[in-house]
């Protein structure tokens, strides 16, 4: 008991002759708690910005960026990090800015990231941005041949991914727009852009919205799969045989292509 009192008498008399000490102690600990708070959203943004960043250097005669652009289809929103607008193209940019070792294949509904012993789920980016290129060819009135989509990842991603979609890194996202040089349409894309700008929905309610109800989907994803219910068509789910193993399939395959790997 008396090494107790010793102790704390110790402790506030340090205090007392060490204000300057104990203020930076405290000030560094808020800190840190803040980092571990609002970091993955502190990295979200900048990836973003660097991505911007980026798609500045195209030739702006020929090239128009769009970015974090939302807009309405089925009656539901839908929100796209970026579209660069072209008569090359109308390069549709999902941005994953994830890092560690990163696995998928291109019909898995969910891929993962790996940080050492730690394994992440996120949707399939391929999925989310064919969703987005469906969106914008119903708004443009366009043939979905016209879009190109690309998934770009951050640089400290280590890529293992088996699909033939154009996926990249931050440092390739320029070249991987600029080595498509035929001209596929002779749309004005300013007026593409303008339609494009013009439908965008800026109401911070609206976003706000659009947040939760992406939480909740997943919620209602995750409760559909413990009860071996496809979220994509609603059937039953059932265990099938592949190369890399077993996986569970939707049970109207072909028709619907939902996999989900075995943990």
């Amino acid at each position: 008991m008396n090494n107790i009192k010793e102790f704390f008498y110790k402790f506030f008399y340090f205090y007392l002759n060490n204000p300057k000490f104990f203020f930076e102690i405290i000030t560094l600990f808020t800190i840190s708690i803040l980092l571990k708070i609002y970091y993955p959203k502190f990295r979200g943004f900048m990836g973003e910005f660097w991505v911007r960043i980026e798609l500045s250097k195209l030739p702006k005669s020929k090239y128009i960026v769009l970015n974090d652009i939302m807009i309405y289809y089925n009656n539901k929103t839908c929100q796209i990090d970026h579209i660069v607008v072209s008569n090359f193209g109308i390069f549709v940019i999902e941005t994953k800015n994830y890092y560690g070792l990163i696995k998928g294949n291109k019909y898995d509904n969910k891929w993962y990231q790996y940080l050492g012993r730690t394994r992440n789920s996120f949707l399939n980016p391929i999925h989310q941005n064919y969703g987005h290129i469906r969106a914008l060819s119903n708004l443009l009135k366009l043939d979905e041949k016209y879009f190109i989509s690309i998934i770009c990842f951050s640089n400290q991603a280590k890529l293992k991914v088996n699909c033939k979609d154009e996926i990249t890194h931050l440092d390739f996202l320029k070249s991987e727009i600029l080595k498509f040089k035929d001209i596929n349409f002779n749309y004005d894309i300013n007026e593409l852009a303008n339609i494009i700008n013009y439908n965008n929905i800026t109401d911070r309610k609206a976003r706000r919205k659009h947040i939760i109800d992406i939480h909740t989907k997943i919620k209602n994803d995750n409760e559909l799969l413990n009860n071996m219910i496809c979220p994509k068509c609603g059937n039953q789910l059932v265990e099938r045989n592949g190369k890399n193993g077993t996986f569970i399939g939707c049970s109207k395959f072909p028709k619907c292509k939902y996999t989900k790997n075995r943990l």
